[in-house]
């Protein structure tokens, strides 16, 4: 067989198999309970080698109170050696608490998860309050020579996060 006959079946077999797994993704949440999504907006703190006012969209997607995923996007806005500067950041959590039929024991969550930005990218961990105050704390890893005005943003990760669910500005409808 010739190099190009060679490739093409090899490449076959890898789409194939990503699409086997991926149709096994699918089936394994279709027979599920049916996922809930909830938008929110937020606003916080975060100190990442300089320090940063941040605000975002939120979405939670969850089965049940015991496992929840947020993706959010935000923007970092601060002062870097003396210059205004805005950073677009990308963010995904993990919130965990199994505590069953104890509801003051679902007044927190254990928290996991990543954020990236242009600059650098963040593991992190915390808690969560409610679901409304997240107080976590990570390390950042420079991409590659990238800098905002000149700084490194690599190092300690610190975030203090406001959570507001947009259910509360919804207005209720009375049924008459």
């Amino acid at each position: 067989m010739n190099g190009f006959l060679i490739f093409t079946k090899i490449f076959r077999m890898k789409a194939l198999k990503h699409i086997f797994f991926f149709g096994i993704f699918f089936i394994g949440f279709r027979g599920q309970s049916q996922i809930t999504v909830h938008p929110m907006v937020f606003a916080g703190y975060e100190y990442q080698n300089s320090n940063f006012g941040e605000v975002g969209a939120r979405f939670i997607f969850l089965k049940n109170d015991n496992v929840l995923y947020r993706v959010s996007g935000s923007a970092l806005m601060g002062k870097v050696n003396g210059e205004f500067a805005v950073l677009p950041k990308f963010q995904g959590d993990i919130l965990l608490n199994f505590e069953k039929n104890v509801d003051i024991q679902h007044s927190y969550y254990f928290l996991a998860g990543t954020e990236i930005t242009p600059q650098f990218v963040a593991p992190k961990a915390g808690i969560s309050l409610f679901g409304i105050i997240d107080f976590t704390g990570g390390y950042a890893f420079q991409l590659g020579n990238s800098q905002l005005n000149d700084r490194v943003m690599e190092g300690l990760n610190l975030n203090f996060t406001v959570n507001i669910p947009l259910v509360v500005f919804s207005k209720s409808k009375k049924n008459k």
